[in-house]
């Protein structure tokens, strides 16, 4: 490690929201920026299970995988950005982007997970607008061709 840099700092500072979870699924650290993306504080969180942030219908396709991968040691998605929908404390959707890495222990074993997250809610919505507005010219074109 760098001497000249404080690493509990750079995480608790990132803009991007920082999280570690335990190979149960409960939160365990929850950095400012997770506290300004979903609207939880850390006390809110820490100890409880990433259900707080998973939309109901996910949570069985996610818990599958999580489950998979705390036993087995691997996660499919490597580097990997994922986009999913996720919930903030006010009940709204949010759009997320992440990536995870694992924690392992000495032993090798998987102790936890580690992801960091970004907001895109208004990127993704701006991105629907632009394809809806695509097609609505699309259209006008083909219909302007066809007279």
């Amino acid at each position: 490690m760098h001497p000249d840099i404080d690493f509990s700092r750079l995480v608790a500072d990132a803009a991007d929201a920082i999280m570690i979870c335990d190979a149960q699924g409960a939160i365990r650290y929850w950095n400012a920026a997770a506290e300004r993306i979903f609207g939880f504080s850390a006390a809110d969180v820490t100890g409880r299970s990433l259900d707080l942030i998973i939309p109901e219908r996910q949570r069985g396709r996610h818990w599958q995988g999580y489950h998979q991968t705390m036993a087995t040691g691997i996660t499919k998605y490597g580097a990997d950005l994922l986009r999913v929908p996720a919930l903030h404390k006010e009940g709204r959707t949010l759009s997320i982007a992440f990536t995870v890495s694992l924690l392992k222990g000495a032993d090798g074993s998987v102790s936890g997970i580690v992801a960091i997250v970004r907001d895109e809610t208004a990127r993704f919505a701006e991105d629907r607008k632009l394809r809806a507005r695509l097609v609505e010219l699309e259209q006008r074109l083909a219909g302007s061709a066809q007279s």
